[in-house]
């Protein structure tokens, strides 16, 4: 069975190869793809439907009932911006459906506080050639399909 994994926020899909950080670039985390996110308050959503295995205010991992995890990851190296400026809207454990708001965040602030704004989406423990239909160019908005996983 195939699992549908769409975008967590509106923006520009970039592809991988263009985030700032070579572990993501270098797909060492797995395959995927990144967005560019528009530069205003918005709420990152869930990819897919699942269950949060892990929440932080920067990043976060559904697991969908075919024990898909995916990572949404919301900027670089925003780790060390310690929370601030992210909004948790649900908790590790809860069951979440596609589209449904996760973390609250301003992209322009983190690109104002010097870290890249940028969010890359990562199917975990995937081969490359598990995902089909990649989007790594071109206007998305929140809710379109990003990739499938085979």
């Amino acid at each position: 069975m195939t699992t549908t994994v769409t975008s967590p926020l509106p923006g520009r899909a970039i592809g991988l190869a263009a985030v700032p950080d070579p572990v993501f670039s270098g797909a060492m985390v797995g395959p995927g793809t990144a967005i560019d996110p528009v530069r205003e308050p918005s709420t990152a959503v869930s990819p897919v439907s699942g269950v949060i295995v892990s929440l932080h205010p920067h990043a976060f991992v559904v697991v969908d009932d075919q024990g898909h995890g995916v990572l949404t990851h919301l900027g670089i190296d925003t780790v060390q911006l310690n929370g601030d400026g992210f909004e948790l809207l649900v908790a590790k454990g809860d069951t979440v459906e596609r589209g449904q708001p996760v973390v609250r965040w301003n992209p322009a602030a983190v690109e104002a506080a010097g870290k890249s704004p940028v969010c890359p989406v990562i199917a975990l423990e995937a081969a490359a050639e598990a995902l089909a239909d990649l989007r790594e160019d071109g206007e998305i908005a929140s809710g379109d399909q990003l990739f499938a996983w085979n």
